[in-house]
């Protein structure tokens, strides 16, 4: 097999390989023969710091670099590596060297990822794929869209921010997800999956419109292949024919274990000459060229012809091949994702296919290939939950738990309680359902509005389902929400996780918006506890609701005690707070979580001699109206504290006093919510700190509202 040349606008020709060697190389490239102004990063070793400069703005970026000999441990000499500081550098290597720089790449992956709170499987299992695409790919010219940013770490290393990587996570660090904001070479934002082929084909429509030629490849894996709009996507994709290449990273595994376990798809050398024939210019030319001929013979020849080119598109394919063909996107494959000689021979000839329309190019990848994987996995915590340490101790309860057991123990009680569980990731804890019930367990990955008109169906089939997604996984089924579950009077049982702030995760799964969004429903009971046994409370509360939907949310990490614990729930009158502190000069009434954090700060403000009530609203709807007159009644100030947007819990108090009247008088309140901006990653407690929600943040406003500001300086110090 000879060398194939991919001819490329902007002025670099990069030559494809033989079976068995590499027979050239050649780079002929120029900053000045791109046809728009890139953008490079650049680091300066000497500095300390990373810049970020765009020739298109004068946006500048800096970032602090840690002490550089304390960035890798247990390091492994990546002599190949160490040189490759911009994606350009790749252009020039040998097959060899390619192989190489994967395996020094791994190992670096390898030696931090035991110390990042997050998955670490995907990212291994990506490496060959990684560096193939920036072998044959120009970023940032060309668009590289990933849509699971645990896939992303390799694709970090080689875009300039391999200094940076143990920072990962952290605050004012780097993004544990692709990121506009960090890099030019992050096009769109990834985190919660599904994204990059709707964008992908937004930036693609973009250019055929302004008459450009870069290129758009997106990279979508098994999970998001179960979300709705990856299909919507791809059968835009189809219909528009526009040119951008989507790539199936296949990791082999399944939501469901017994699938796991069964046939899965195979990469043979009978498969792998398929790919390349599959990708080459000359047999899609010599298909269309055929479909052509078909069509000017008449319609039954053209139609007879589909078909038989269906049925030999489904031969030459895995199963499931001709459902991306029916979308209307070209099928490649299976290409061993970890031989990179393929892997590189396919992405030429598909980079190489211009005006040919859209190409699904399936790559199959072991999350558990190579040394780097067995050296990091006794190093970390398994699985595919986020664990961050920050969160959660290392023997400590989480509210995952709590809310577990106390569903085992309704359910052991009540035979018709059912859970759907949906979100990228589940909580560790949430297997124990699964255990005891696995007929009762449904897990629908990310299909969150499949997840809530499901249990709709559950319920309206005379089950109790209660309907597990994290907050933020929860925003993208909000349609299914109100149309087929509030408007109906469903009960259905929204558990809502992973509310408020989320440490090391950032904005990207903060759930800020809860409160605001499903206590604006109008047949929705909207709850949170304030600790692990009003949790468990509120779980046989929502099992014997059967007359309307209902929700609760709590938030990650460890429990306020582990003493005292109930064992099992007693419901809650519908609409109750209750009163945990009274005092005479000021009035804390905290919701959820926050309730905690209006406790601290009644001890600090005890010091001043300020004596505070402490109230757990528990409910935001119905809220308790009783309590609320009894509370203005009684304090001349009201202070509201939530762990949510503007719009939420303080808001549906400041209507009712408002309406009520209360605040026609002497009494003085002031909300405490999530500030109106997204909050990074941080430590959960610097987030806490950053949003204003403390305990001194809490007595702070306290001191301010009754007329004490030095002091209230004092308890910011």
């Amino acid at each position: 097999m000879g060398t194939a040349s991919t001819g490329y606008p902007f002025g670099t020709a990069v030559h494809s390989y033989g079976n068995s060697a590499l027979l050239s190389r050649k780079l002929e490239f120029s900053r000045s023969n791109f046809p728009f102004p890139a953008e490079f990063s650049r680091i300066n070793p000497n500095s300390g710091s990373v810049f970020h400069f765009s020739s298109k703005s004068s946006v500048c970026k800096i970032h602090s670099l840690p002490d550089i000999d304390n960035i890798f441990w247990d390091k492994v000499p990546t002599p190949l590596l160490d040189v490759i500081d911009n994606p350009i550098h790749l252009k020039n290597l040998s097959l060899k060297e390619l192989k190489q720089l994967a395996e020094e790449i791994r190992s670096e992956l390898a030696s931090f990822l035991s110390n990042v709170p997050a998955s670490y499987k995907a990212s291994l299992a990506v490496v060959e794929l990684t560096v193939a695409l920036h072998h044959v790919f120009h970023a940032p010219v060309d668009k590289i869209l990933w849509d699971a940013g645990e896939e992303t770490y390799a694709h970090k290393i080689l875009t300039g921010r391999r200094p940076l990587m143990s920072t990962l996570y952290k605050k004012n660090g780097l993004s544990g997800s692709t990121s506009r904001l960090e890099s030019e070479f992050d096009p769109f934002g990834a985190a919660h999956g599904c994204n990059s082929v709707s964008a992908g084909l937004g930036m693609a429509v973009a250019r055929d419109i302004k008459g450009k030629r870069e290129r758009i490849v997106t990279i979508i894996n098994n999970l998001s292949t179960m979300t709705g709009q990856i299909y919507e996507a791809m059968s835009n994709v189809g219909y528009l024919d526009s040119n951008m290449i989507v790539i199936l990273n296949d990791s082999r595994h399944s939501l469901h274990p017994k699938l796991d376990d069964g046939s899965k798809t195979s990469v043979s050398a009978l498969s792998s000459t398929l790919s390349r024939l599959q990708s080459s210019k000359s047999f899609r030319k010599f298909r269309e060229a055929a479909k052509g001929v078909t069509k000017r013979i008449g319609k039954g020849m053209h139609e007879l012809a589909a078909k038989v080119d269906q049925y030999a598109r489904g031969m030459m394919g895995p199963s499931g091949s001709t459902l991306f063909e029916e979308l209307g996107l070209y099928y490649i494959g299976p290409v061993d994702g970890h031989n990179m000689e393929d892997l590189i021979c396919v992405l030429q000839e598909v980079a190489s296919l211009d005006s040919m329309g859209p190409v699904l190019v399936h790559v199959v990848t072991e999350e558990n290939y190579s040394e780097g994987y067995k050296r990091v996995a006794g190093r970390q915590l398994d699985g595919l939950y986020n664990i961050d340490p920050l969160l959660y101790g290392i023997d400590s309860r989480t509210y995952g738990d709590c809310f577990a057991e106390a569903l085992v123990v309704e359910a052991e009680k009540d035979k018709s309680i059912v859970t759907v569980h949906a979100g990228m990731q589940m909580e560790p804890s949430i297997q124990l359902f699964r255990e005891r019930f696995p007929d009762k367990f449904f897990d629908v990955g990310m299909a969150e509005q499949h997840a809530v008109t499901f249990a709709a169906g559950l319920s309206c089939g005379g089950l109790k389902p209660f309907c597990v997604i994290p907050s933020a996984f929860l925003q993208r089924a909000y349609d299914q929400v109100v149309h087929d579950v509030d408007q109906q009077r469903i009960p259905v049982r929204f558990v809502i996780t992973s509310a408020g702030l989320v440490g090391s995760d950032g904005p990207t799964q903060c759930g800020a918006f809860d409160i605001t969004y499903m206590s604006c429903l109008p047949n929705m009971i909207v709850m949170a506890p304030s600790d692990e046994n009003e949790l468990v409370h509120m779980v046989a509360t929502a099992a014997r609701i059967d007359d309307q939907p209902v929700c609760f949310r709590y938030p990650r990490g460890s429990i306020v005690t582990t003493n005292n614990l109930a064992l099992e729930g007693v419901p809650i009158e519908i609409g109750k707070g209750r009163v945990l502190a009274e005092g005479k000069d000021i009035a804390l009434l905290g919701y959820g979580a926050m309730v905690q954090n209006c406790l601290n700060a009644r001890a600090l403000l005890s010091k001043f001699g300020v004596e505070v009530t402490v109230a757990d609203a528990r409910f935001c709807k119905p809220l308790d109206i009783a309590l609320l007159r009894q509370l203005c009644d009684n304090h001349a100030f009201l202070i509201t504290v939530e762990e949510g947007s503007v719009g939420g819990f303080g808001s549906h108090v400041a209507q009712f006093i408002a309406l009520d009247g209360r605040l026609d008088g002497r009494v003085k309140w002031r909300p405490i919510v999530l500030p109106d901006n997204y909050i990074e990653q941080a430590s959960p407690q610097q987030q806490l700190s950053l949003a204003g929600l403390t305990g001194n943040h809490i007595a702070a406003t306290a001191l301010s509202l009754l007329g004490r500001p030095r002091e209230a300086l004092l308890m910011m110090c």
